[in-house]
């Protein structure tokens, strides 16, 4: 029950964030939960399984408010989905030891980016859609075998080509559903398959996905308080500072020192 709670909490905060800022959530939760000592395959899957119902009634709650550029969202997602499936191929495909140090740098570098777009200020013009494949694809693969990297990665990318600030959200929001399905379901193809040797350790983990399915879900409505209660730059560096202190602690203690 504690361990539930505490990922109750962990989810809640960071559903709160994503939901405001189009990006969070999944870095969140698998930063905290290779902190723990999970296995970057096991993060990056239990992160996307609660992504599933996070997201639905986040992108559920863009849609409502029309903030969706569906022409954005249908260029964006295919190739999201592709990098995604790819991703979670590649992360399965080695020892979670020897990946570990290079998704928990990753996640510095993406805590370390945050932090630096929270100090300038983000231009408002057209995309231009033929940055939006290469985009979607790098995004989606990042994030599968990062554990996080879809919200981070697209809508700072299209935020910093120019993109409208809300209809970037909240596309990229509604499109993550689709992408953590993606996912989701090639981690259960190296399942079924027995390409994932070490899956069987994944329900180990049910207790943290259940916390983070709850507290996600109770946030994902006050999308709209978190952006009014605090300016976007202040929730950048917040979470920027926190993801670059959990994966920079993590790393140094993977290395020795």
């Amino acid at each position: 029950m504690e361990e539930f709670l505490l990922f109750a909490l962990v989810g809640f905060l960071a559903q709160a964030i994503d939901g405001a800022l189009g990006m969070a959530y999944g870095v969140i939760s698998s930063t905290v939960l290779l902190a723990l000592g999970v296995p970057p395959a096991q993060a990056s899957a239990s992160a996307h399984a609660a992504e599933l119902f996070t997201t639905a009634a986040s992108g559920s709650a863009h849609l409502y408010h029309r903030n969706i550029d569906w022409k954005l969202f249908w260029r964006l997602v295919p190739f999201g989905v592709v990098g995604g499936m790819l991703g979670a191929f590649v992360v399965t495909s080695f020892d979670g030891d020897q990946v570990k140090p290079f998704v928990t740098a990753y996640l510095a570098v993406i805590g370390a980016w945050l932090l630096y777009r929270s100090f300038h200020r983000i231009p408002t013009k057209p995309v231009k859609l033929r940055i939006v494949a290469p985009l979607g694809a790098v995004a989606g693969f990042l994030d599968a075998a990062g554990g996080g990297g879809w919200g981070p990665v697209a809508t700072t990318g299209l935020l910093g080509a120019g993109g409208q600030p809300r209809f970037v959200i909240g596309t990229v929001s509604a499109s993550e559903f689709l992408i953590a399905l993606s996912v989701s379901l090639s981690f259960l193809a190296t399942i079924l398959t027995g390409h994932w040797e070490q899956a069987g350790e994944f329900r180990d983990y049910l207790a943290s996905i259940g916390g983070l399915i709850i507290g996600g879900v109770m946030a994902a409505p006050l999308a709209g308080w978190a952006v009014k209660a605090l300016r976007e730059k202040t929730l950048l560096r917040l979470v920027g500072s926190m993801i670059v202190l959990l994966a920079g602690y993590q790393t140094l203690e993977l290395t020795g020192f």
